[in-house]
């Protein structure tokens, strides 16, 4: 008894109050409503506390009382009291077990702890949209519910497709008898025909935890309703109505009947229409009783999410009179009366036809389809040929063109065969052919036959099509357009030899590449064959893809690999062919054995003071095989255009091996200076080496004497002519070796220019070098037209030699541009089997006798962003000389006049 007031005493000193907790579980969850106490000593007498609980005021567990127990629904281990652990478990939270719970916990009548519980059930919203139909622009509520939730509020968010299109906005809601809470959102929609298909979703935050339903609109277009009767030929049977309903959607839909507002009968039947919409005709046979009722007959037409269905009615009164005589309608009159309009004008025309069909006969062509050339390859000329039939091709005109550009003949201004070059960014050659009228096989008819030659080019005539209009004279409609297909242009390559390399990783696997350029179209096949070794060749299969350049044409390489060894044995033979579309026989480049560029150094020069005499030295080194011819050659002046004479004193040392697969070797020629005429001593020797690795001599060029830069003056010369042809010139003074010049104009960018120089020496003793650019400006594009008749009646062109003496002589005239030099290479014979025309031999002939023509180019400037604002024309000329160790440039500057 004394130790047991001894633990009271203690006991009391530990009297403790304890500020209320907040515990939240989720529904139908466990959760433990916690009630401890710090007792001193190991155990505590379970015989002397007293536990309760309490939940708002009533009972829920006790414990060391007579009336000890528990209630349904909770739990907890009387175990952990003599610990100080009183703690009540809640089994299956539910919200009516919330509340305020007290834990209170006694020894002998003494309360040694009591504390607060708030106990909170939280409960997840289900989240439903009941009504998902919406009607075809027309504005409609979707309503979303979030029910059996607590504690409120949450926060509703609408999305489509993912986006945020109503903001987060939070809702209280409305209690349940249960304690749960529900909530509802509102979203106006205008549905359209881009919501077919699209998500809509509906998201709900609660308690930090957000949920989404996602859905689709099931949208509903309204139909157009018609009723009708079906005409009956007496009023004792029974009367049939329809009715056509058009453009609704979704499948589904009822029409019903009624009379005088009363309800009748119904039966079926939809079809779909091309816009997947559907229609149907409903039809309703009233009896005879019903017919004679009369009054208003309604067709309504109900659709699922239509609060008012569509209706369409008629009073029968006015669709089936009973009483009424026949007589025609206003629509029967006007039937008949455009019947009789009908006749009289089918009479007109038949006569009118009958009398205009000699003349329909004499005017009617049969026109072919454009004859396409069987092969269109770059720089052969091509011909497109249409054959016309008729009794009047006397009097028919036909008019050509590239896609929709008119094609005019400029065969009078530019020639495949002449010297000059062809204006920038011009059409190309075209000469156009007319042949007849010619008599045919049919009586009475003849045939014109109308063709096209050109010169085919890529950047012009790729993917482009020819069109030909065929026309009367004096008519500006044509009477019929025939458009050729596509053609393919074809261009075949340019291969080179095959090149041998060693490997970077591996010196012992030799590399070897050939390479094939110019080409078009961008197919190209490269096989590669092996003969006399041990090992065969596999061709690479990452060889470059083809890849166009500026002009059009494609260019590719293929490359093999083979051991060293078997081609140093030198009886392995290598060889690839080349398959492409426009060669008729393939390609074929062989190499045989190994072999290797040599390396040649700069002459190098050496005097020997006891007889005057000059060696002259070049280092020739890493060639293989040991085979190689050294030739020294003298330039007279200086000048690339004197003539070289070869020189029979030259020596060569070697060659001496240095590796297994390497030679080297020296060659050296001896000069005597002493005896060197005055006019060489400005003169220069060449060492040319050749060796069977390479397709061209290397050249290493030594001058005797130093080079001195020439004088330039400080401005362009220019003189504008009234045709608005100006010539520019810029006269260089000494100098040595001769100065190389380049033209260029244009206005923001350059394009380079076709300029004449000639040589003379002048008054003083000096070199003069003049060099002249002619230029034509223009702020639009030229007109074929008006540039061939031009050149109709002035066929003489200005001579380079006086343009450059005296550009303001009178009675000077100029030509126009004239065929690119790229395009001076040799042509093969015409597709077509037809001659030439006399007018183009005559335009060569004239051509062919005026090669110091002095070339006119043409610079087009475009307007500004003003309708007056024009761009200045800028012309520069490039100086570049060895003596320079930068480019001099001379600009004029001028606006278009």
């Amino acid at each position: 008894m004394e130790c047991k007031v001894l633990v009271c005493a203690v006991l009391l000193t530990l009297v403790k109050r304890v500020s209320s907790e907040d515990i939240q579980a989720s529904l139908n969850a466990n959760a433990s409503l916690p009630c401890n106490v710090s007792i001193p000593g190991d155990k505590l007498d379970s015989s002397l506390i007293k536990v309760s609980w309490t939940r708002d005021g009533s009972g829920v567990a006790s414990f060391g009382e007579a009336a000890a127990g528990i209630k349904e629904g909770f739990s907890w281990n009387t175990a952990d009291f003599i610990h100080g652990d009183f703690s009540l478990t809640v089994l299956r939270a539910s919200l009516r077990l919330q509340g305020e719970y007290e834990c209170s916990v006694s020894l002998n009548a003494t309360t040694l702890h009591t504390s607060n519980v708030t106990f909170t059930v939280i409960a997840a919203p289900s989240l439903s949209v009941p009504q998902r139909w919406v009607v075809l622009e027309t504005e409609s509520q979707l309503e979303c519910y979030a029910s059996g939730f607590h504690p409120p509020p949450v926060s509703f968010t609408w999305t489509r497709d993912g986006l945020v299109i109503q903001p987060p906005y939070q809702v209280e809601g409305e209690r349940t008898p249960d304690g749960s809470y529900t909530a509802m959102s509102n979203l106006t929609v205008r549905a359209s025909r881009e919501d077919q298909n699209v998500t809509f979703g509906c998201r709900v935050s609660h308690e930090g935890t957000d949920q989404e339903l996602d859905f689709q609109l099931n949208i509903t277009r309204l139909p157009m309703a018609r009723l009708s009767v079906v005409p009956s030929s007496s009023k004792s049977i029974p009367l049939t109505l329809y009715c056509d309903v058009e453009s609704f959607y979704p499948q589904k839909v009822s029409v019903s009947w009624f009379q005088n507002g009363t309800s009748l009968p119904d039966p079926p039947v939809t079809h779909q229409n091309p816009d997947r919409t559907f229609r149907t005709r409903r039809y309703f046979t009233l009896s005879s009783e019903e017919r004679q009722k009369g009054g208003m007959v309604e067709c309504a037409v109900n659709q699922p999410g239509v609060v008012s269905p569509i209706s369409a009615s008629a009073d029968l009164d006015k669709v089936d009179p009973q009483d009424e005589t026949p007589a025609l309608t206003k629509s029967a009159k006007a039937a008949v009366a455009m019947m009789c309009i009908s006749i009289v004008l089918a009479f007109l025309l038949c006569f009118g036809f009958s009398w205009r069909r000699r003349d329909e006969k004499q005017k009617s062509l049969i026109i072919s389809g454009v004859i396409l050339p069987p092969r269109v390859t770059v720089g052969q000329k091509g011909r497109v040929t249409v054959s016309i039939e008729g009794r009047r091709v006397d009097r028919v005109q036909t008019l050509w063109f590239l896609n929709d550009t008119p094609i005019f003949d400029t065969s009078l201004t530019a020639s495949e065969k002449g010297p000059l070059l062809t204006s920038r960014g011009g059409m190309g050659y075209y000469k156009l052919h007319t042949r007849g009228p010619l008599h045919s096989s049919g009586k009475g008819t003849q045939q014109l036959i109308s063709a096209l030659t050109f010169i085919p080019q890529i950047s012009l005539h790729k993917g482009a099509v020819f069109k030909c209009q065929v026309s009367y004279i004096g008519k500006d409609k044509f009477v019929e357009e025939r458009v050729s297909e596509k053609f393919t242009i074809l261009s075949p390559p340019e291969v080179s030899e095959i090149q041998l390399a060693e490997t970077g990783n591996d010196p012992e696997v030799i590399s070897m590449t050939v390479r094939a350029s110019h080409f078009h179209p961008d197919v190209i096949t490269f096989r590669w064959f092996c003969q006399g070794g041990e090992l065969s060749p596999v061709a690479s299969q990452a060889s470059s893809s083809p890849r166009p350049d500026f002009e059009g044409f494609f260019s590719a390489f293929s490359q093999c690999k083979l051991p060293r060894s078997e081609l140093e044995k030198g009886a392995a033979k290598v060889w690839v062919s080349v398959h492409h579309i426009a060669l008729k026989q393939p390609v074929t480049r062989e190499t045989r054995g190994f072999i290797k560029r040599p390396r040649v150094s700069e002459v190098v020069n050496a005097t020997n003071s006891s007889d005057q005499s000059l060696t002259l030295g070049c280092e020739i080194t890493d060639f293989y095989p040991p085979n190689i011819s050294v030739t020294w050659l003298k330039l007279r002046d200086g000048e690339k255009d004197d003539r070289e004479e070869e020189v029979m004193e030259g020596e060569l040392w070697g060659p001496v091996q240095t590796h297994p697969r390497l030679f080297r070797a020296t060659a050296t020629l001896k000069r005597n200076t002493a005896h060197q005429e005055k006019t060489d001593r400005r003169g220069g020797i060449i060492c040319r080496v050749q060796h069977s690795s390479l397709h061209e001599p290397i050249e290493r060029e030594w001058r005797n004497g130093d080079t001195a830069a020439p004088s330039i003056p400080p401005l362009v010369s220019v003189c504008w002519s009234s045709e608005g042809v100006g010539v520019f010139s810029l006269l260089l003074k000494g100098g040595h070796p001769k100065a190389k010049l380049l033209w260029t104009a244009g206005g923001p960018t350059f394009s380079p220019l076709v300029s004449s120089e000639t040589e003379e020496m002048g008054d003083d003793g000096q070199r003069e070098l003049r060099s002249v650019c002619a230029l034509e400006r223009s702020a639009a594009p030229p007109n074929p037209t008006n540039k061939q008749q031009e050149r109709r009646k002035n066929k003489r062109a200005i001579k380079t030699k006086a343009a450059v003496t005296d550009p303001d002589a009178e009675g000077i005239e100029y030509i126009d541009e004239k065929v690119d030099g790229e395009n001076n290479i040799s042509r093969d014979e015409d597709t077509s089997s037809e001659p030439e025309d006399e007018d183009e031999e005559e335009s060569d002939r004239e051509r062919e006798d005026n090669p110091g023509a002095l070339h006119i180019n043409r610079v087009d400037l475009r307007t500004g962003p003003g309708e007056n604002e024009k761009e200045k024309l800028r012309v520069c000329v490039e100086i570049t000389h060895p003596a320079l160790k930068l480019p001099v440039y001379r600009m004029w500057t001028g606006e278009i006049l």
